[in-house]
């Protein structure tokens, strides 16, 4: 009777999880491949002929569902856009985002021989239908993002990496991308559990979905020791650290650029990184720019704080709060005070110290368990930086650009700086570059996650997390010409800025330079006391709809798909530019040096007439004689507060003196599709760092 029994469940088990793994094993599924890109090019006017460099905006990096977690989560279980090929993504940015320049940067982890040959045509076909090279509508450049992660030792985890090329023609690209592990983890997700997916999606799109995962799994890795021209075609190259990344580049010799992102989130980076541990792999001849703001927040700042105390012995404790942040070990302390009787008697301070103590022990997420009936909004913030804007989640300080900045010793005590360039960019995941001209459609603008039944969280993080997506930013590049080597120009010589997502117009100079104005990007030796410029107008305000072009070339039902309905459509009145602020960094000259002694965040701050006419004014340093040592300065430019999509992450209600009463993080039921979660906010622009080196030394 057991034996019956037994085999029935065996049976019952295997009826339920054979067709499962059938689906999710690709065998019903089939691959795709993008489809054409429209004709272009667009109407684009031409710059007065003033002889000044003209200012391009464009986003340095989008994904489409050649990126296996794109492919994820655009299917229905999260967010329903369904397939998004990189020809969608030159049509978003030609017709609905209206860019300069784009670049496609799908993770090199999951793409193969057959979908990278089919992005290079993509590419080709995109730069084919610019118009005139020499002043095309848009130019759009090639390349894949390295994503090297590995939270178990930090000294070896090194981020993500996006790498662009200048070239795009036939024989000059790379005949491979270059991942940084051999197999994709999403790629081993198990057939029976992929299955599962096709209870809220189709089962031909699941069973695609599995098949394009068994093509990435049955890639055969390239052999090691090997020169990348003399590898076949058809294996993926890794390079296990950026020096390994570099070597491989120097070998295929193509003019390009390897671009740091996503520093200082503690979603994809571990709490504790420190960017001194990587700086030794930092080569200038690669990372002239760093993507400051994404799609995913902004990682500018460095606040001076720790989520976990460490005692001279190594011992674990939870650390004092700040004006700005939180441990959430704190917090459970605090909740644990609200709770007592008498919350100054003995007995309450002893649950109280436990309560943190083993907070520290469980780390975050898994120590609020500690307290199951406490709310969200009980923890008040915690574990996330606040008082700043959009900041990206889980932060990490000392992965932030003013913290590598500040840095002139690597880990072993050898000197050793950045020279970044500061740029936006979106990391979008829906083949849509440039996807912050207005902020009307939360759901296809932003990377936010809805996995059904528990809508907005993502696994494995503290669920306010989903709140902190946001449109994406942009790079602006100060430019000779439309032409592509006039834009690789600017960016190499890091004569660019971030934004936010604006198209502010951004100017900052050193005027007395040995040999006269030097850019923003310069690096300059200068024995004397420096003096700068900044001018600022404001972007133009946005008119609802689409241009003719635009509808002409899509046709309405596309542009209601691609698009959300709406495009960049400039007015005539540009919003007002409110204040100017300066940071100034004095970056170490001993290893020992306090980092957040040598940062000052607003060093200077010029109010300006907040009329829409712009904003101009100069400024010298005095102290730069004095001090004798490196010193870098950039500008934050800051636009009038607007409604934004994601203003506050936190969604705070104010009581009347400013202070959050509560937070309503846009997640669960508040984040769903008709949902934008606006809330005033500041939109802005920073410069790249004007760098200056005291006296006689070499300039870097």
């Amino acid at each position: 009777m057991i034996r019956k029994i037994l085999l029935g469940l065996v049976l019952v088990v295997a009826a339920i999880v054979l067709p499962l793994w059938f689906i999710g094993s690709g065998s019903m599924g089939e691959p795709w491949r993008s489809a054409q890109t429209l004709p272009g090019p667009r109407p684009v006017i031409p710059p007065a002929a003033t002889g000044e460099p003209q200012i391009l905006f464009g986003d340095l990096h989008t994904h489409t569902n050649y990126s296996l977690d794109a492919y994820i989560f655009n299917t229905n279980l999260m967010k329903d856009v369904g397939i998004t090929t990189p020809a969608d993504a030159c049509d978003f940015a030609r017709y609905c985002s209206a860019l300069d320049f784009w670049s496609i940067n799908d993770h090199a982890e999951s793409l193969t021989p057959r979908v990278w040959a089919d992005t290079l045509e993509v590419i080709r076909d995109c730069n084919a239908g610019a118009g005139d090279p020499a002043a095309p509508d848009m130019v759009s450049f090639v390349g894949w993002e390295w994503s090297n992660s590995n939270a178990d030792d930090v000294p070896s985890h090194y981020g993500h990496k996006n790498v662009i090329f200048r070239t795009w023609e036939e024989g000059s690209t790379p005949t491979r991308p270059i991942a940084s592990r051999d197999t994709y983890i999403l790629a081993k997700v198990p057939a029976p559990l992929l299955g599962l997916a096709a209870l809220s999606d189709t089962v031909q799109a699941i069973s695609d979905l599995g098949w394009y995962m068994a093509e990435v799994r049955d890639t055969p890795t390239c052999a090691d020791g090997v020169p990348v021209t003399e590898l076949p075609a058809d294996c993926r190259e890794v390079a296990l650290t950026p020096t390994a990344l570099y070597r491989k580049l120097d070998e295929w010799g193509y003019d390009s650029l390897v671009i740091p992102h996503g520093l200082a989130w503690g979603t994809t980076n571990p709490l504790t990184a420190d960017f001194r541990d990587q700086l030794d792999e930092y080569e200038a001849r690669y990372q002239r720019l760093l993507e400051t703001y994404s799609g995913h927040g902004n990682s500018e700042r460095f606040e001076d704080f720790q989520r976990i105390g460490y005692l001279e012995g190594g011992e674990a404790y939870c650390p004092p709060a700040t004006d700005n942040f939180t441990p959430c070990c704190r917090r459970a302390g605090e909740l644990v005070r609200q709770a007592c009787d008498d919350p100054a008697a003995p007995a309450c301070e002893d649950r109280v110290q436990t309560a943190m103590q083993d907070f520290v022990e469980r780390g975050a997420p898994a120590g609020r368990k500690l307290l199951p009936d406490a709310t969200l909004d009980d923890w008040a913030g915690c574990g996330q930086l606040q008082n700043a804007f959009q900041p990206a989640s889980m932060y990490v300080p000392r992965q932030s650009t003013q913290y590598n900045l500040a840095l002139g010793f690597d880990a072993d005590g050898n000197a050793k700086r950045t020279r970044f360039g500061l740029i936006g960019s979106s990391d979008n995941h829906m083949a849509r570059p440039g996807n912050s001209f207005k902020d009307t459609n939360r759901r296809l603008y932003t990377d936010h996650k809805e996995v059904k039944g528990e809508r907005g969280f993502p696994l494995g993080v503290d669920r306010e997390s989903a709140a902190f997506y946001y449109t994406g930013g942009l790079v602006a590049v100060h430019a000779q010409g439309r032409d592509r080597d006039a834009i690789w120009k600017g960016l190499h010589s890091r004569e660019v800025y971030a934004t936010s997502g604006d198209r502010t117009l951004v100017w900052f100079d050193l005027l007395n330079g040995p040999e006269g104005t030097a850019p923003m990007g310069s690096a300059v030796t200068l024995g004397h006391t420096p003096r700068f410029r900044v001018r600022a107008l404001g972007a133009f305000e946005q008119q609802p709809g689409c241009p003719d072009f635009a509808v002409a070339a899509l046709g309405r039902e596309r542009v209601a798909s691609l698009c959300g309905g709406d495009c960049y459509r400039p007015g005539d009145r540009r919003k007002a530019i409110t204040r100017i602020e300066i940071v100034r960094i004095r970056p170490q000259v001993a290893p020992d040096e306090a980092v957040a002694d040598l940062i000052e965040n607003t060093w200077q701050v010029h109010e300006c007439p907040a009329d829409g006419s712009g904003c101009e004014f100069e400024f010298e340093d005095t102290d730069y004689i004095l001090a004798e040592r490196p010193a870098v300065y950039y500008a934050r430019v800051i636009q009038e507060e607007e409604p934004l999509i994601g203003g506050d992450p936190f969604g705070c209600v104010y009581d009347e003196e400013g202070v959050c009463q509560r937070r309503e993080y846009c997640i669960g039921e508040r984040a769903g599709p008709q949902e934008n979660c606006l809330a005033p906010a500041a939109p802005r622009a920073w410069t790249s760092p004007i760098y200056l080196e005291y006296g006689a030394a070499p300039a870097f």
